[in-house]
Parts: structure tokens; sequence; C-alpha cells
């Protein structure tokens, strides 16, 4: 970070991955908005784990940037060997990747590994989700860079974006049926993507800055100045307005995409009771549970064309018409 693409490029891997859950959690929950339960991650039909092999490659692009690539001697230390101070921020931002990172990869071993009850394999892949999000909360707010001025007003409006990030993924450890929850954390990254990139666009093209401020070089990298108290403060409100019309598109495309969606999707599944469940049970790709109800692992099977993907969760839930359920969707599709 720190750039241009430093902000950019993350904010983009970002608002693709907001953007791909929203789509699936919609998608989901039109087509079975009786007993819709979120996913921590969406498998795809030819590679399972792509969404989060590809969080780990960025991942990695992104350390490798910060700590090698980035730095004028290709690595972040000094000649004695300790941290200089204007590589500091190069350690906290990998910190954040690397803890992305590691959500990742121990979602793929959680997912692959079978003596674990699918439940558990949800709540503990959605906590390190949490985790992660914490610790970008946490480096952001206490970042060693000088954000007093117009960089630190962006960031200040990011935080509030992790912190719902933050607040939601927690919250669907305990409410995985809740369609508004998985909602608002999927629009919550799409943001955080968005004004990521417009902070990379605002703070480093210099056409963009706000009158009575400058691009000023300072400990390796670029940040914005302002000459008087009066220019930073219209800067600062610049900043605010910026984002409440961002908030105001997003907003707009989200209901928008939405009612699409639902349009596409929804109102062509016919329901019929069939049996009731009398437990509770909660099964994310498992396919070594006899228990298992048939319709919904074919639900699942044609929404993500992947035979050990589904999920139930049912006391008292319909289930659905196998025939007549598939029959749709595959001449929907």
């Amino acid at each position: 970070m720190g750039t241009l693409v430093g902000h950019v490029a993350p904010g983009f891997a970002f608002f693709a991955l907001g953007l791909w859950h929203l789509f699936n959690h919609i998608k989901l929950h039109a087509i079975n908005p009786n007993s819709y339960t979120s996913f921590p991650w969406f498998p795809t039909s030819k590679f399972r784990h792509l969404e989060l092999v590809l969080i780990m490659v960025c991942s990695s692009i992104s350390i490798s940037m910060e700590l090698f690539i980035g730095p004028v001697k290709h690595h972040p230390f000094d000649t004695d060997g300790t941290i200089p101070s204007n590589h500091l921020h190069n350690f906290e931002h990998s910190a954040i990747s690397m803890t992305f990172l590691t959500y990742a990869a121990f979602a793929v071993v959680l997912d692959a590994t079978d003596n674990i009850r699918p439940v558990a394999k949800y709540s503990l892949t959605q906590l390190l989700g949490a985790v992660a999000f914490a610790q970008q909360l946490f480096l952001f707010h206490l970042h060693s860079a000088d954000h007093m001025g117009v960089e630190g007003q962006y960031h200040l409006l990011l935080q509030s974006a992790i912190v719902v990030c933050l607040a939601t993924t927690l919250m669907g450890i305990g409410y995985p049926k809740s369609f508004l929850v998985s909602f608002t954390r999927s629009l919550s990254i799409l943001y955080q993507g968005i004004w990521l990139m417009v902070m990379g666009y605002m703070l480093w093209t210099p056409g963009l800055i706000p009158k009575g401020c400058f691009i000023h070089f300072e400990e390796g990298h670029q940040v914005v100045r302002c000459s008087t108290a009066t220019a930073l403060h219209r800067a600062k409100s610049l900043v605010n307005i910026g984002f409440s019309w961002t908030l105001i598109g997003v907003t707009i495309f989200a209901v928008s995409f939405y009612l699409v969606l639902v349009k596409l999707y929804g109102g062509k599944v016919e329901y019929s009771t069939l049996a009731h469940h009398e437990d509770e049970k909660f099964e994310l790709g498992d396919d070594n549970d006899e228990t298992d109800d048939v319709e919904s692992r074919k639900g699942q099977r044609i929404l993500h064309g992947e035979p050990k993907t589904f999920i139930h969760m049912g006391k008292g839930y319909a289930a659905m018409d196998i025939e007549r359920y598939v029959g749709l969707h595959v001449s929907s599709r």
C-alpha cells in the first residue's frame, strides 16, 4: 500500500470477493427462501476451493510486494537487521495479508477434514474470517503512518466498513439462517473494496487532489498535505461527501442487483411438504452421513455444481419435492 496500485489492487480483490458472495447469497436465498442457510465461502463446480485458493494467492502476492518487491533493497530490514521506520507500515500491511492467508488455508483444511462436525467447520471458518477482519481493523486503527490529514480521513471511514465486516461475520456464527446478515456482510466487503480503490485514485492522482493541498514525499512514500487549516477542513469535508455518495451508489446497486437476481431465480420453484425433521442439524459438505436429506443435496448440486456441497438446517422445515425442484432448475438453466 502507500501507492495507487497498492490500494487499487487489494481494493479490487475485496470488491470481487464481495460481489461473488453477494451474488451467491442472493441466488441461494431466491431458490431456497424457506430453508436458506449461509455459506462461509462458495465452492465452484470445476474447482471446489477456487475462492480460497485465490485469496491465498492474492495474500501471498501482497506479502511479497510489501516485504520483498516494493522496498528499494528488496528486503524490509535495515543494514543492522532492524526494521527501519519507513518500513513499519509494510510490516503492518503484510500482517493483514498473512491473517487472510491463514483464514483461507485453514478453511481448506477444515473442509477437507472428515472427522469434524459440519457445524464446527462452519463456525470455525466464520471465526477465522472474523479474526482476519479484527486484525485489519486493529492495524488500520493503530497505523504507524501519519493519518492525521486527508489520508487519515479516508482510513477513518474505511474502518467503519471494516467494523461492519467484523460484526456481521461474528453474527453469522450465531445466525447462519439470516439472509440479512449474509447480505450485509457481502455488501460491506464489496464496499470496502470500492473505498480502497477510491482512496488509491483520489490520494495519488495529482489532478484529483483538493485545492490548497499537494502531494509531498515523506519517509519513503507520498502523502497529501494541505497548506492551510481551511484547506485541510475543506479536503476532509470532500472526503466525507465522497463517502456518502459512494454509500448511496452502492446501496442503489445492491438493491437493484437483488431485485434482478430474485426475478431471475425466484418464483420458479414450487414447494410441497413431504416430511418434518425432529432434530435440528446443520450439514456442510459431508457426504458420509446416511441421514442426509436427499432433496437438499440435489438442490445444492444444481446451485454449485458440486456433489459434495450442500446445506440443510431443519426443525420443522418443509422438504421440497425432488423431481419438481430438480426439473425446474435444470430447465431454467
